[in-house]
């Protein structure tokens, strides 16, 4: 197998100011973490682009893309909601974030590598069509799916959504897009409120969305019955012709910002199912997003465990206990 990476030091000039869960620091223990396995060299490193516009309207309006870039340049102190924080080099970031997960999108598809992993912030399946919202600027999964399909010709998107949190702004892109599954394990009720059994998606999309609810202290034998009985036989009779993680570390035991009880091991077997799922009808292709995660140790650990399963390597002892 052969993994893509990307990662820039630009990402961390989004500044959060002090106390924000979402801080440049949650990027720099990751990437520690990964250049300390024996596996990392072998991974291709990619350099992330700013996003195009063109791209950026495919999911959000124009006049939300002026107006966050204007709120970043005036020295706004949020955007939209206080707890999207901005600073003035923050919608450049976002940009290059999405523009990061888009050049992986591209070398899949050339099959330049079997899959990857955008080590990228901000965050984005909360930002709605023209809203900020949940630390996210621009929605980085929902765009790189359009992009997906109008620039590379690919039909159907599988995106797997795993954060604690719902992704509302992925969800209501593509409710009515019977071409994108849109699928989540979350910990519910929780923020954003979103996310319940009964939306499965409107008007040509109904069944196009599989929200999966998890009551808080749910743990992996519960997301694992979950992933057997609902995920795995949806995802398999859609037959995706790319699969798309929302990556979210947040669900993990440790997280501060969630109740939901996995190991870092089940992280793993989520990425393994879905590498099944992928080498069924997609041809391997896998293009994974980091979303939340907020304990650094937690994060970095199941990053790690994450890539290291989309490699294919052997589990090491010192690629973080589960």
């Amino acid at each position: 197998m052969t993994t893509a990476i990307v990662y820039d030091p630009r990402y961390l000039e989004h500044d959060t100011g002090t106390g924000h869960p979402e801080r440049p620091s949650r990027l720099t223990h990751a990437i520690e973490a990964l250049e300390s396995m024996p596996w990392f060299d072998g991974l291709r490193r990619i350099q992330p682009r700013a996003c195009e516009r063109d791209w950026l309207t495919a999911v959000h309006d124009d006049d939300y893309i002026d107006r966050s870039l204007a709120a970043c340049r005036n020295g706004r102190g949020f955007l939209d909601t206080p707890d999207v924080t901005i600073g003035t080099s923050s919608w450049d970031v976002a940009a290059l974030a999405t523009g990061g997960a888009l050049a992986i999108a591209d070398a899949v598809v050339a099959g330049e590598v079997d899959n990857g992993f955008a080590l990228v912030r901000p965050p984005g399946h909360h930002a709605e069509r023209d809203t900020a919202l949940g630390f996210c600027l621009f929605n980085n999964i929902a765009i790189t799916s359009r992009y997906l399909q109008r620039r590379h010709g690919l039909d159907k998107i599988l995106i797997l959504d795993w954060d604690v949190h719902h992704g509302n702004g992925t969800q209501h892109s593509f409710e009515e897009d019977p071409s994108v599954f849109y699928v989540s394990l979350h910990q519910y009720p929780w923020y954003p409120g979103t996310g319940a059994r009964h939306e499965t998606g409107l008007g040509a999309g109904a069944g196009s969305t599989l929200n999966c609810p998890m009551p808080a202290g749910s743990g992996d034998d519960d997301y694992r019955v979950a992933f057997k009985d609902q995920v795995l036989p949806a995802a398999r009779a859609f037959k995706p012709d790319a699969v798309l993680i929302s990556a979210g570390f947040d669900a993990h035991a440790a997280d501060p910002l969630g109740g939901i009880n996995l190991s870092t091991g089940f992280f793993r077997w989520m990425t393994r199912e879905m590498m099944e799922i992928a080498d069924a009808s997609a041809g391997g292709r896998i293009v994974s997003l980091l979303e939340g995660g907020y304990d650094l140790d937690a994060l970095a650990a199941c990053v790690c465990a994450h890539v290291e399963t989309l490699v294919g390597a052997r589990s090491t002892p010192n690629a973080a206990a589960d």
